[in-house]
């Protein structure tokens, strides 16, 4: 039985640009001829321009200036540096936030400062009106938030948020504004200068580059307390060594998603993937669909099953060979109800997020719908009779 993989919202295989990129890299270390980036002598200075071409083909890829990109270890990473720098720069300073947030955006904000929580819709989106109240309550009772919080899709039911209002609203009251973009990136267009947000977080692994790598954007002019020290890499803003495999690897992907035409093409054929992935769902009784079923992200959709918990359809479908997740990856191991969907109102044990992404074949989409009716069917029958 071959295996069917649905879940590249956890993560998505390493493309063959990345693959092909992190072996010349291997290679040529290997062989001695790139050393240390930060020195001057020959093997530093040969490794130097190869990180800066990838920076610009991340830069490019994401609309900024390659000075603006600050290479991390991957998302998380970014996300803890960006609340790092704002919360003190803003010392004692509330962070803004909906409960829909990514886990390490919240637990994060509420480790370094006190926090507000903005409610959101049944789709997950974020109120506008409650952040602009919130916005003015905070500024009334001693000045500007550190930070607001406004993820650019949700990464559980694929719900596209209003950041060009949040921003706005934020910026209005002299507030700086962090988009996480790590599950929309690669798959939606995104524009930070023309975006008007301060910080910017993003991860290769989620767009087919390699694990471990990712990146902070920071606004051209915006100076922030660094969360790594250790070293002057990244002009100041990240010590430690770069990843060099990784960055190069990071870069290929995004020099590969910047040509003309192909991010748009990827993300037609997923709406068409997760269209079918609907099609065969709904036609299931009581399954419906949570987050905004128009405005959301090409590759993701998120399912309500009646009548089941979600760890017995996931081991369900494993057993037919097709791979998915149910909530955040980051609660995979406790498979615990989701914040996510409990500040949406709905019912948090009994979703089934798909997702699809490069690698993502016809056959792959059909193996789910081959399996899903039985698997739910056999579940529900079970609980019957017990």
């Amino acid at each position: 039985m071959g295996r069917h993989y649905l879940d590249h919202a956890s993560t998505s295989p390493l493309r063959p640009e990345a693959a092909a990129a992190m072996s010349r890299w291997l290679e040529e270390a290997g062989a001695g001829e790139w050393g240390d980036p930060g020195r001057v002598h020959l093997e530093g200075r040969r490794a130097r321009p190869v990180l800066e071409e990838a920076r610009e083909a991340v830069a490019g890829f994401l609309g900024t200036r390659p000075r603006q990109v600050v290479f991390t270890s991957g998302a998380t990473e970014a996300v803890n540096a960006a609340v790092w720098g704002a919360t003190r720069g803003h010392p004692g300073r509330p962070v803004l936030l909906a409960e829909v947030e990514h886990s390490c955006v919240r637990e994060a904000s509420v480790r370094l400062a006190p926090t507000v929580v903005l409610p959101v819709d049944g789709t997950g989106r974020v109120d506008i009106a409650a952040l602009e109240e919130a916005l003015a309550r905070v500024e009334a009772e001693g000045g500007p938030p550190a930070l607001v919080h406004c993820q650019a899709a949700n990464h559980e039911v694929g719900t596209l948020q209003p950041l060009a209002e949040v921003v706005e609203a934020s910026h209005r009251r002299g507030a700086w504004v962090h988009v996480d973009a790590a599950v929309a990136a690669g798959h939606l267009p995104v524009a930070f200068d023309d975006l008007g947000a301060d910080l910017l977080s993003v991860s290769a692994h989620k767009l087919g580059g390699p694990p471990g790598v990712g990146a902070l954007l920071v606004r051209r002019g915006l100076r922030i307390e660094p969360l790594l020290l250790g070293g002057d890499q990244e002009r100041g803003r990240r010590g430690g060594l770069e990843n060099g495999i990784g960055i190069v690897g990071f870069g290929a992907v995004a020099g590969a998603l910047a040509e003309p035409g192909r991010q748009a093409a990827e993300a037609a054929l997923a709406r068409e993937q997760t269209a079918r992935l609907l099609e065969a769902a709904l036609a299931v009784d009581d399954v419906g669909i949570l987050g905004h079923p128009l405005d959301r992200l090409p590759q993701l959709v998120c399912l309500a099953v009646g009548g089941v918990e979600a760890e017995p359809v996931l081991l369900g479908l494993d057993r037919a060979g097709v791979a998915a997740h149910s909530g955040s990856a980051c609660s995979s191991e406790a498979l615990a109800p989701s914040p996510v969907l409990e500040a949406m109102g709905v019912e948090a044990e009994r979703s089934l997020r798909l997702s699809v992404g490069w690698s993502t074949t016809g056959e792959d989409v059909a193996a789910f719908a081959g399996a899903f009716p039985g698997v739910v069917g056999d579940l529900r029958a079970l609980g019957r009779s017990g």
